[in-house]
């Protein structure tokens, strides 16, 4: 198979590309990265220096694309479906790009500072940068409320690179910091992601590993 995708079932930006290989059935080859198992982490480093998932191989082009909206920007130019992730307008993939960092770098990467906070030993925490990250969490939830009030999905009718980002960022952010119930169309939105197909499938994948997510804050 010319597509093998490097990644583990419970990491967040994986799910993001999983979402959008699931959508379209685009055939790959996973290739599950523990790096917790020596062999496991030394021949993924020895593909990728910088030891970081998700990454696909395309064996046919002879590329490797790392970075999970570049691989989704990749899949749409050279393993196309039946649905484009990015829209061909250039205004509306400018929006849509936007969309999908503003899901990266206000929902996702702080859910991840507070996540990867939890695992750090005692006495080497980041109170504040924990704190940082909850205000900008809540800073994004309102701002997401707003546009899903009028929209069925991050674009509006169309499934895009955007929604790809959402799910995995407003899933796991609802775990440290709870929005739903108290913004109501974010909470309608995250469950229209979760009934579709694909998502129930990276769910359920994910499902034998979620034991490992450190739910509860630590107690130093």
């Amino acid at each position: 198979m010319p597509l093998i995708l490097h990644y583990h079932p419970l990491a967040s930006f994986c799910w993001k590309v999983l979402i959008a290989l699931y959508e379209n059935g685009t055939e790959f080859d996973p290739v599950i990265v523990d790096l917790g198992d020596e062999k496991s982490r030394a021949a993924f480093l020895e593909l990728w220096p910088q030891g970081k998932f998700p990454l696909l191989q395309d064996t046919t082009r002879n590329r490797l694309v790392p970075e999970s909206t570049i691989i989704i920007d990749y899949l749409d130019a050279y393993h196309p479906g039946r649905i484009r992730f990015i829209p061909e307008d250039r205004d509306l993939a400018r929006q849509t790009r936007l969309a999908d960092q503003f899901y990266d770098r206000y929902v996702h990467e702080p859910m991840q500072k507070i996540v990867t906070d939890r695992v750090r030993p005692a006495g080497t925490r980041d109170p504040y940068g924990v704190k940082q990250a909850r205000e900008t969490l809540l800073t994004s939830y309102p701002m997401i409320e707003r546009d899903m009030r009028s929209r069925e999905w991050a674009m509006g009718a169309a499934f895009t690179l955007a929604d790809c980002a959402a799910f995995p960022a407003l899933f796991y952010a609802n775990k440290v910091e709870p929005f739903v119930g108290k913004y109501p169309d974010m909470t309608a939105y995250l469950e229209r992601l979760s009934a579709r197909p694909s998502i129930v499938r990276v769910l359920e994948e994910a499902g034998p590993y979620f034991k490992f997510f450190p739910a509860e804050e630590p107690k130093d």
